[in-house]
Order: C-alpha cells, then structure tokens, then sequence
C-alpha cells in the first residue's frame, strides 16, 4: 500500500465527512434538537467544541479505517467498495439510530438526518478510496 495516497485518502475523506456530518446532523433539522432538551448532556449555551472536535477526529478514524480494510479485501471496482460502504450502514449505524429512535425521544426527522449521514460518510471514504488510492 503507497502510504502517502493513504494518509491523502483519509485526509480527504475526513474533510468530506466532516462537511457532511455538518450538514446531516447538524444543520438539516437544527430545531428538532430543542423538541425534547431533556435528553441532551450539556444545557443550552454550553461550548459543544470540545465535543465537534472529538466527532470530527473520530470522522477521520472511521475513513481511516474503512479505507485500509477496502484496501486489504483489494477492491478493484467504485462498486465493490460502495457495496462494502452500504453494507456497512446498514449493519452498523441504520439498525442502531432506528432503535435508539424507538426508545429515546429522538425524533424521526434526526434519525432519518442521522442515519442519512452514516450513509454519507461511508460512501465519502468509499470514493476516496477509489479516487486517491
């Protein structure tokens, strides 16, 4: 594995993912958050920085990973490595933001948000992926 287009592909993809974690969990719906403040950590106006930081780091963990593991099963095709990227969501973040939709007062707009955005992430470092590497 060329190393160099590895660390280009992760720093792309978690760029992307960060843009898009921005606009599917936090911008799109922004108000359905304040429906039910009870369930959130911190009260309003608390710093959510130190929070988006670790969620951006974690953004580029994730491409990280996704990109070497797409790299080692030597997907040659933007297909096999979409294929992985879907089947991914839909055995990781889809089944777990639909449950926690079920038990938590989470509204449908932010897990529909939410689990749209996993499926943004994945498919991000899937081209990255292909593009770079």
């Amino acid at each position: 594995m060329n190393w160099t287009r590895f660390v280009l592909a992760v720093l792309a993809s978690g760029i992307g993912i960060s843009i898009s974690d921005w606009v599917f969990m936090g911008m799109l719906f922004h108000s359905k958050y304040k429906q039910h403040p009870e369930v959130w950590r911190d009260p309003p106006g608390t710093s959510e920085m130190p929070k988006i930081i670790w969620s951006t780091l974690m953004g580029f963990v994730s491409a990280a990973v996704f990109i070497y593991l797409a790299n080692r099963l030597d997907f040659e095709s933007y297909e096999a490595a979409l294929k992985l990227a879907v089947a991914i969501w839909v055995i990781g973040p889809l089944p777990l933001i639909i449950g926690n939709a079920m038990w938590i007062k989470f509204p449908k707009e932010l897990a529909i948000s939410h689990s749209l955005g996993w499926l943004a992430k994945l498919i991000i470092a899937a081209l990255a992926y292909k593009l770079i590497l």
